[in-house]
């Protein structure tokens, strides 16, 4: 279980990427009073963890709907998480998020950002919506699907952290570090989406 935890934990990290998404809620909170940022921060991960948990228990029934088998998921999944890895390492994720955050900054009456763009796209976006459903077809039991539930909690605990400690940290940290950290990301998450995807076609052709 400790290794299953582990794994879904480093995976969901990369992914939702906290470091990443502080950084963009402190420009969009530039204008906010300390209580509003805290606030907006404790319920975009409220709802981002509603939708993910969502998702999680009931993402298999909806394949089912769909007639798509588990090995199609998982291969599609990890295409997916390998395109977002590239995007990671050549910085082509955080500049779309910037410039996202540049149009709502140019829109004053849009004053509350938890649900949009914070909860989703970017904490719960097609990518983490996609690894959590992937991960859960690895789940064997209620002691998986527990591990695994409580990765996501302890990811989007470190989500929360990381959007109150926003501000603080872009002082700390700056620009630069912060993309060696994505880079890095990047190239660990690429690892672990073309282990899915060897997976996927390995179960398939047994």
């Amino acid at each position: 279980m400790m290794e299953l935890f582990l794994s879904a934990f480093v995976t969901l990290f990369v992914v939702i990427d906290p470091p990443g998404c502080a950084p963009i809620y402190a420009g969009l909170t530039s204008g906010a009073t300390a209580q509003q940022t805290r606030s907006m921060a404790i319920r975009a991960c409220l709802i981002a963890t509603l939708i993910l948990v969502g998702f999680a228990l009931f993402g298999e029934q909806l394949l089912g709907a769909l007639h798509i088998e588990l090995n199609s998921f998982r291969l599609a999944g990890g295409i997916m998480l390998f395109l977002i890895a590239l995007d990671m390492v050549f910085e082509k994720r955080t500049q779309r998020r910037e410039e996202r955050a540049e149009k709502l900054l140019l829109t004053p009456e849009i004053e509350d950002v938890s649900v949009f763009p914070m909860a989703m796209p970017m904490l719960a976006g097609p990518g983490s919506i996609a690894t959590i459903m992937l991960l859960m077809t690895q789940a064997e039991g209620t002691n998986s699907t527990l591990a695994i539930l409580a990765a996501l909690a302890a990811v989007m605990v470190l989500s929360l952290a990381a959007l109150l400690a926003a501000r603080p940290i872009m002082r700390l940290l700056g620009a630069s570090v912060e993309a060696v950290i994505t880079r890095l990301l990047g190239v660990l998450l690429a690892a672990l989406a073309a282990q899915y995807v060897i997976d996927a076609i390995r179960e398939a052709m047994a």
